[in-house]
């Protein structure tokens, strides 16, 4: 994350925003914010979802100092940000896990672009499953109601 602080900072600029607005975007403060263009703070992955939202940019772009694609890994930050709203950090940071293992899968094949987002498609959706499945089987019953409301 060497170039972290510049991309931060070049996308600010980009999107017209001030330290200040970027800020309030993130809920930090604007001192924070400076100490992360000045590359002497890091901020958590929460911090760093948020600011990447804001700027219409991907988390891998500020972190991966290896690209320049502000638009790296969207898919897979929409897909691992799906499976967050519905089952936590913890259940993110499964799929994101499960993904970036199954990825050694495909390495070196021949499958094109679209045949990969179908199959990390089926893997998010059998990952959901699951866990629900999970959920109907492991929550005690008057959890259950008092979740669905009955």
């Amino acid at each position: 994350m060497d170039r972290f602080p510049e991309k931060l900072r070049m996308a600010r600029r980009m999107a017209r925003m001030s330290q200040t607005d970027l800020a309030n975007a993130a809920g930090v403060t604007q001192r924070s914010l400076t100490n992360y263009e000045r590359g002497c703070a890091v901020p958590r992955p929460n911090v760093l979802r948020k600011m990447a939202a804001a700027l219409g940019v991907t988390v891998e772009y500020l972190t991966n100092d290896e690209t320049d694609d502000r638009d790296a890994g969207r898919l897979r930050e929409e897909r691992v940000n799906a499976v967050r709203e519905r089952f936590g950090g913890q259940g993110a940071q499964e799929i994101n896990d499960l993904m970036e293992r199954s990825v050694a899968l495909l390495a070196g094949g021949t499958l094109d672009q679209e045949a990969k987002d179908a199959f990390f498609d089926a893997l998010r959706t059998a990952y959901i499953t699951c866990k629900n499945d999970a959920r109907e089987k492991f929550t005690p019953k008057s959890a259950r109601a008092n979740r669905d409301g009955e």
